[in-house]
């Protein structure tokens, strides 16, 4: 999980009945639990439940469990709760995906060797 970690915090938040519109950047955790239009970068992403996302986020970590749309870039891990909706890519080291949770797009592990895993039923 994710506070496990020794030095994981949670440093900002957007709330519930929060709208914010353009990019972000917040080196540490950042929680989003309103409705976002940009791109967001950051230590740690956390999607809430009743979160609405459009744009790509960037971080170490990213746990969803709200709506996305857009790319997933994690230099570690992605998470999938199983609340979440994800319309985009994903790009990560690690991919979890709870039973429940919806994703449509492509995903790209990366590590030694690249995998490229294609859900959409395209090309096959």
């Amino acid at each position: 999980m994710m506070f496990q970690k020794k030095n994981d915090k949670l440093e900002s938040f957007i709330g519930f009945n929060s709208e914010f519109k353009g990019d972000i950047t917040v080196p540490g955790t950042l929680r989003i639990d309103g409705k976002m239009t940009g791109n967001v970068t950051a230590g740690w992403i956390i999607v809430g439940e009743k979160a609405f996302i459009k744009g790509d986020l960037y971080a170490t970590g990213i746990v969803v469990g709200g709506r996305v749309e857009g790319t997933i870039k994690a230099d570690d891990l992605v998470e999938l709760k199983p609340t979440a909706h994800l319309y985009g890519d994903i790009i990560a080291t690690k991919l979890a995906i709870a039973e429940g949770g919806i994703f449509m797009g492509r995903s790209v592990t990366q590590g030694n060797e690249g995998k490229l895993i294609d859900f959409s039923g395209e090309g096959a």
